[in-house]
Formats: structure tokens, sequence, C-alpha cells
């Protein structure tokens, strides 16, 4: 009896050591490769730009200069500045930090990070313990040697390890999935912080275009006036007719309904900028913006077409998807082949809390399993197939993505050309129409012409205004769709992309 107690003893001293043990055999376990294909990032298209070599261009003014690009050079972090507006920068500066859009896809990818640490818990040994007391009572015929209805306690302290061998990197290509799933929220973050200042660039402009073009209506409506109030006079002394008078209210009609809607889309414009920075309307107010306090960048990027798959958003969320789909063709393929499983328990229990500590009362265990799959129907397979199937699609539309941004870009890059030329043709407008205006106020001056060819002229000046206007704004507009469309600079800076929650 001695020495059977004195074997517990050793055999009790031992179990922690057994458990460790395993804990080693799990680990030292770990498979160096895995089934399923290995993910291997797309080729970028060999191309070295992104349109064919433009027409010459009946662009010949000095006015306004055609767009310069710098061919090779991606977006600057903080790609805003380039336009020199101090409302556009204190806008863009609140809206990254108040924007809830913005802060949705922070917490997103802040989750997916989360669920990629708990799914690389499986590469460790799970170890739990449990600590159980009950009472109870021994009813008769129980077959002890306690009198029947004795009342006894019970603790019972026990600790298990379990282990799953990864032997075919199923559980591998599932955190590998995990890690794709973070990539591409984590573009998805990206893509949010740009489009949100992006769109922040956006409505700077317009509502600076929008301020300015009332101004111009405003005064297209004074002139109007002052017209008709000359063309009732002359109605009234009899040198003109009333159907002239009508004529000149009519025009002022329309140009007076012109206004409002202009003014409704500055509101709209006001409007969505307070959203943008985080704000109800009744809380912001949009700073003082003008056309004239923004700058059109001298020379913009123009990042290379191999450098665009690997800095664009929309890109790099499209090759994470593809990364994920293809992660899950090992998942399936690992589930075709047999799971193994090591597993250890040690207990000890006592009728009393001291009992924990005897020697005698201690239990172990040590195993290992295996699980095959037999038969199930050919379903295995066809997990496989559909895993192989939806890896393909997402490599169509990863092709589908690239297309489509190479053709934004490049569409971008001839609108600024466009642009250029429409900016240069109402310069030239302007020019003209003011050398007209100075003309006839000069010949009015002498004598040679009325009051009402001078109002005539200057309403054409004005209506030339508002076109050069409206094509500096949609310059404007198209260069900040440029700076997006690469990608926006957010490699660039780590300060930045910290600020973005990016790291």
């Amino acid at each position: 009896m001695k020495k059977q107690r004195t074997a517990n003893k050793r055999t009790a001293k031992a179990a922690p050591s057994i458990l460790a043990a395993l804990l080693g055999v799990g680990l030292l376990s770990l498979p160096g490769c895995a089934v399923g294909p290995d993910f291997v990032r797309p080729e970028a298209p060999a191309v070295t730009r992104y349109d064919r070599p433009e027409p010459p261009s009946r662009h010949t003014s000095p006015d306004v200069a055609r767009p310069r690009f710098d061919e090779g050079v991606g977006p600057a972090a903080n790609w805003w500045r380039s336009f020199r507006s101090n409302g556009i920068d204190s806008v863009v500066a609140a809206g990254l930090v108040g924007n809830p859009g913005l802060q949705a896809a922070q917490a997103s990818l802040t989750q997916s990070r989360e669920n990629l640490r708990a799914g690389a818990g499986i590469f460790f040994p799970q170890v739990g313990a449990a600590f159980n007391q009950s009472r109870g009572n021994i009813p008769s015929g129980a077959g002890s040697s306690s009198p029947a209805g004795s009342i006894f306690n019970l603790s019972t302290l026990s600790a298990s390890v379990s282990y799953t061998l990864d032997l075919f990197g199923g559980q591998r290509r599932a955190v590998e999935g995990l890690g794709a799933r973070v990539e591409e929220q984590r573009a998805e973050t990206i893509g949010t912080y740009m489009m949100l200042s992006g769109n922040i660039v956006n409505t700077c402009i317009a509502i600076a275009a929008y301020r300015e073009e009332i101004d111009e209506i405003g005064q297209l409506i004074d002139i109007q006036k002052e017209q008709l109030a000359i063309a009732d006079k002359q109605y009234r002394s009899g040198i003109a007719t009333y159907a002239a008078v009508l004529a000149l209210q009519g025009q002022l009609d329309a140009l007076e309904a012109s206004l409002p809607p202009v003014r409704q889309q500055l509101n709209q414009s006001e409007h969505l900028l307070a959203s943008l920075a985080g704000k109800t309307p009744a809380e912001w107010q949009a700073p003082e913006l003008r056309l004239s306090g923004i700058s059109l960048p001298e020379r913009l990027p123009l990042s290379l077409p191999s450098e665009l798959v690997r800095q664009r958003p929309d890109i790099l969320a499209a090759e994470a998807r593809l990364h994920a789909a293809n992660a899950s063709i090992g998942v399936a393929t690992a589930a075709m082949f047999p799971s193994f499983t090591l597993n250890g328990t040690y207990e000890r229990s006592g009728s009393a809390m001291n009992g924990l500590t005897d020697g005698g009362n201690g239990f172990w265990a040590i195993g290992a399993g295996v699980t095959q799959p037999l038969f199930n129907g050919g379903s295995l397979n066809a997990k496989r197939r559909a895993a192989i199937a939806a890896r393909d699609q997402q490599l169509a539309l990863y092709r589908q993505t690239v297309l489509a941004a190479f053709a934004q870009v490049a569409d971008i890059i001839r609108a600024l050309g466009h642009d250029a030329e429409l900016a240069d043709a109402q310069s030239r407008a302007v020019r003209d129409t003011k050398l007209a205006l100075d003309l006839v106020q000069a010949n009015y001056h002498s004598g040679l012409v009325g009051y009402v060819h001078v109002l005539l002229a200057d309403i054409q000046y004005r209506q030339a205004r508002i076109g050069l206007l409206q094509a500096q704004a949609r310059r404007l507009q198209d260069a900040s769709a440029l700076y997006v469309a690469l990608g926006g600079g957010w490699q660039q800076d780590a300060e930045a992309r910290k600020k973005a929650g990016l790291e």
C-alpha cells in the first residue's frame, strides 16, 4: 500500500511534465508546407502609357498654359496643399478628424485586424482549467462502505490541453485568408480617405465658383435693369416701341430666374461640405472661398502604369479579395485530408480542499485522434471546385478593376487637355469682350454711341466672365480628380497613414 502511494505521488509529479511535453510536441509539429496554390500577385499591364499619343492641339494662346505632367512621379502626401488654399486645407483637416464615414472604415479595419489575431490563435495549444465543487448524499444500495444517507463533499481541479496538428496547412490557409481580408479593409479605408479628401476639394472649388458666378449674375441683373429703365424712358418719350421694353423685361426675368438654381447649388454644396467635415449644416460655416484664392498646380503628377496597380486603393482591394479567394482553395483542399489532434488531461479530486494536494487523488491522460472523411457524396470535391471558380471570378474582377482605373486616368488626362482649350477660348472671349466694352465706352464718352450700347457690351463681357469661371472650376476639379485617380500619395507619408488609421 505504501509503495502504491509512492507511485501515485511520482505519477502526480510527472503529469505536469507530460502536459508540457505535449505542448512541445504540438509546437514542433508545425508543418512547413500547405496544400493549395500559393498566391502570386498579378502582373501589371505591359503598357507604358495610359492612352495613345494625342493629336496636335490647336491650343496656341499663351494666356492659358496646357497641363504639364511629371511622368513617373506619384502624388505627394497631403496633395490638396498643391492648390495653395488655406480654406481647402482647413476643411480637409476637419474632415479627416470628424467624418463618420472615415471613422467607420477605420473601425472596420480594426475589426478585421482583431479577427486575424483571433484566427491565428489556432496555431497555439488550447489550454483550459476548471474547478468544480459539489455536495451530495449516498443513496441506499450504492455499494459504498459509507452508510446510506451520508453527506459528502467533492472538490475537483482539472487542466486540459489540446492541439490540432495543421499537417496539410488548412488552418494556415484560413489565417492567410483573414490576413487578406485585413489588406482588403485597409485598401477600403485608404479609398475612403482618398474619396473624402477628393470630395472636400471638389466641393470647395464648386462653392468658390458658385459664389463668384452669383456675383457676376448679380452684376448682369443690375445692368439689365439699367437697360430696361432706359428703354422704358425711351418708350414714354415715344422714341422706342413697347415691344422693345417687353423684350428687355423678358431677358431680365430669364436672368433673374437663373439665379435661384445657382444659389440652391451653392447651398447644397455648403451642406455637403458640412457633412463631409462631420458637422450639421446648422453648426458649420464654410470658409470664405474664391477661385482667385485657389491655384492650379503648375505641374501634375503622373505615375507610371506599373505603379498605379500598387498604389490605387480599389485595385489593392481587388487584389486582396483575389488573395483571400486563392487561400480558400487551400482550405477546401485541406478538408479532404485527415486531421490530427493531440490532447491531454490532468485532474485531482478530494472530499475537501486540502485533499487536492494529496498525490493519490491525481488522474492524467494523454491521447491523439485522427479524423478522415470517407464518404460525403462528393461535397468536398464540389466545394474545392467552387473555391477555384470563386478565385477565377475574383481574378476577372481584378482585371476589370485595373482596366477601369486605366480608363479613368486616361479620361482625366484628356479632360485636362480639353479643359485648357476651353479655358483658353473663354479667356480670349473675356479679353475680346473687354476690349469691345472699352471701345464702346470710349465712343460713348465721345458722343458717338448711346448708353444702351455700353450696357450691351457690358452684358457680353459679364457672360464671358461667367463662362471663364466655369472653365476654371472644371479645370481645378479635374486636377483634383487626377490626384485621387492616381491613388493620392497615401503611401508617401508614414505620419499621414498613422493619422488616417492605416498603420
